[in-house]
């Protein structure tokens, strides 16, 4: 029998409802009009695609290559040393099973349903060259490479970077807003973060909804040629989502993890079973061929690709452009907060460096594998033994796989297969959607009820059968593209945020020990604490150089007069003293201490009691030396304490001009004021 808190915990809910509220009511309106009006729909989302593709492809295109060049800068640079976690943290994975998992995120619903589609299309128009040509192969092949390459996961690698660094670096919450921090510091609570996680939200929802859409169409045209059923109707589509979310539900409902976990081992190795068939079934030695040379078309056409906006060719390459390319950055954004909060969570105590080369490199040299071995054995099989067959069949993406494994060995289980993996990848990115979808509205909480995904999976279901009926994947494609459009200006920000935490990173490890410590045996521990908790002022800096350092610098200037050597102590005013040792052939030895200002910090323990103060500088006593060396601080030390860091600092001068590897340093003049 339930008791009263079973119910109570039953009926409990993590949502955020300043995340939630915002998102349902855009995503619950823009349902609406596709439901009560398709043709105004159709309309809207025709000319929003024409708008954002017209003005902002500009800026589309300088993101993603904005993110591929941070990724890259920071993976070269010395912060790709860091850890995503603390200092000591090791990775929760093996490398090779930490690979393994990348592997699997590359796949999905995508490769299935573009893996002939795509090298086809180009193949048939491509953007360039004289279609249907070997020159048009090769474009088309480059072409999608582009679009399935490193720049697709440099979208999905920098939202995971994000989550990971903030989240097990900083132990912030595993959502997107904590990106933000650096920036907007504690405001990211309020209603900037609210706002993010809502663009995050929404544009989430309608990225898999459109993965959804092309699983639908492709299993449906799979099942058609398997059994002949009439599948063309949106009674049929709505029925095929309708049975993926509710496996999807059972799976969240009754946690079947490790169940859709065995389901997912499964499908990988059916799916490398099927790409190695395709393989070796079709013109092998000229696929692998190709595979070498699509690489090295892909990377020496890189950069051109990455910048390219087609403004100096006819407007016919303008639209190709924009429903590509364009349409592909935004596909991969929207996918973003997905992909990257899975890799973010394998990959807990990896350095950024390990994340980053891991992240682009093996997803990536998986989909153009997978690419290769289907477009090229596409392209192959249409320009010799199919004599155009499967390019007279293009226009019908949804069954173009299944034409593709007509001209190949059984056709029938290969076909089977093929359902296999879509229905699997179906159910998994529903249950999976659901899961991130939930952890973006609830703030990254884990322990939310079942119903919760439960609702955001059926939302996923509902938000694809209505815009399929509204205007089929046209209309997904569409606002995929207007709501990727916010959450890319974002992900820019969120690089800014990445930067400045990169920064403070080092800054604060690199951090060492005031040099006092070194000396300091503990006593008068309460007058330090005291100078600790203070912000000196000049009169301040000014009576330590009095009662301090001019007396020790006294004493070790007569001390060393004693013993023959030559020195003198000269105090320009109260606020600057300096000892000097004369060197005949080289660099005099100086020691000197003056005033240094510097802003006040954001926040003292003591901020309060010194309230009246302002916006002051802090002055404190900082050493210099002949050789330009940064100096530091030394307020704490007492006068003994002075005398040590002298004779510190004078054996060091010694050593350095005994040494030969710094002659030419040590044999500069000095200069004294």
């Amino acid at each position: 029998m339930d008791t009263p808190q079973t119910n109570t915990a039953r009926r409990r809910t993590t949502l955020s409802m300043p995340v939630f509220i915002p998102s349902i009511i855009i995503i619950a309106s823009l349902l609406a009009v596709c439901t009560f009006n398709p043709k105004a729909a159709e309309a809207f989302f025709a000319a929003g695609q024409s708008w954002i593709t017209g003005h902002f492809s500009w800026f589309y295109v300088l993101a993603v290559a904005t993110f591929l060049i941070v990724l890259i800068t920071i993976a070269m640079s010395r912060y790709g040393d860091i850890r995503l976690g603390a200092d000591d943290a090791r990775p929760d994975f093996g490398f090779t099973s930490w690979l393994a998992m990348l592997f699997a995120a590359g796949m999905g619903i995508g490769l299935m349903y573009f893996g002939v589609g795509e090298p086809m299309m180009h193949f048939l128009a491509p953007p360039s060259a004289a279609a249907g040509s070997s020159a048009g192969a090769r474009e088309a092949m480059t072409t999608t490479f582009f679009h399935w390459g490193f720049h697709a996961w440099a979208i999905y690698a920098m939202v995971g970077l994000v989550l990971a660094y903030f989240g097990f670096r900083y132990r912030l919450p595993l959502t997107l807003r904590s990106g933000l921090y650096p920036i907007f510091k504690e405001r990211i609570h309020g209603p900037i973060g609210h706002a993010v996680d809502v663009f995050a939200l929404v544009g989430t929802v309608f990225g898999i909804a459109t993965t959804l859409g092309y699983g639908v169409m492709q299993l449906s045209a799979g099942l058609h040629r398997l059994t002949g059923w009439d599948t063309s109707g949106n009674g049929f589509l709505f029925g095929l989502i309708a049975l993926v979310v509710l496996l999807a539900g059972i799976s969240a409902a009754t946690g079947l993890d490790k169940g859709v976990k065995r389901l997912s081992e499964l499908n990988l190795l059916l799916a490398i079973g099927l790409l190695l068939f395709v393989l070796f079934a079709g013109p092998t030695l000229a696929v692998l061929g190709m595979f070498s040379e699509n690489i090295g078309n892909y990377l020496s056409s890189i950069v051109q690709l990455t910048f390219r906006t087609f403004s100096y060719e006819a407007a016919s390459s303008e639209g190709w452009f924009g429903g590509w390319t364009i349409l592909y950055w935004a596909w991969w954004i929207s996918w973003s907060p997905f992909v990257g909060l899975f890799i973010a969570r394998i990959s807990r105590g990896r350095t950024i460096r390990e994340f980053i080369i891991g992240v682009l490199l093996v997803p990536t040299a998986f989909n153009l594998l997978w690419m290769t071995v289907f477009g090229n054995t596409a392209i192959w099989l249409d320009m010799h033994s199919a004599a155009g067959a499967l390019g007279a069949t293009a226009g019908n993406v949804d069954a173009l796989l299944f034409n593709f494994f007509d001209l190949l060995p059984f056709a029938g289980v290969t076909s089977t297969v093929a359902i296999v993996l879509i229905g699997v990848f179906f159910i998994t990115s529903a249950d999976s959607g659901a899961f991130v979808i939930d952890n973006i509205a609830s703030q990254g909480n884990e322990r939310s009820p079942v119903w919760q995904r439960l609702f955001w999976a059926a939302l996923l279901g509902l938000t694809a059968a209505l815009l399929l009926g509204a205007g089929g994947l046209k209309a997904l494609q569409s606002m995929t593209l207007i709501a990727a459009l916010p959450f890319a200006m974002i992900m820019l920000l969120l690089c800014v945020g990445l930067w400045r935490g990169l920064l403070a990173d080092r800054l604060h490890f690199s951090r060492e020990l005031s040099p006092a410590t070194n000396f300091w045996n503990g006593q008068l521990w309460k007058s330090r604490l005291d100078q600790l908790l203070r912000l000196p002022e000049k009169a301040d800096v000014a009576n330590f150089i009095r009662n301090q350092v001019q007396p020790a610098l006294a004493e070790v200037s007569a001390e060393l007069n004693r013993r023959g050597l030559t020195s003198r102590v000269e105090q320009a005013d109260e606020y600057q003293i300096t000892l000097t040792v004369p060197q005949e052939n080289g660099r005099d030895f100086v020691y000197g201490v003056q005033t240094a200002a510097r802003p006040a910090p954001a926040f003292n323990p003591l901020a309060a009691a010194h309230s009246g103060r302002g916006d002051d500088p802090i002055h404190e006593p900082v050493t210099f030396f002949a050789d330009g060396r940064a100096g530091y601080d030394i307020q704490y030390l007492t006068r003994q304490e002075v005398i040590a860091d002298v004779l510190r600092q004078y054996e060091r001068y010694l050593l350095l001009a005994q040494s030969s590897g710094t002659q030419l340093l040590n044999s500069a003049p000095g200069h004294t004021d």
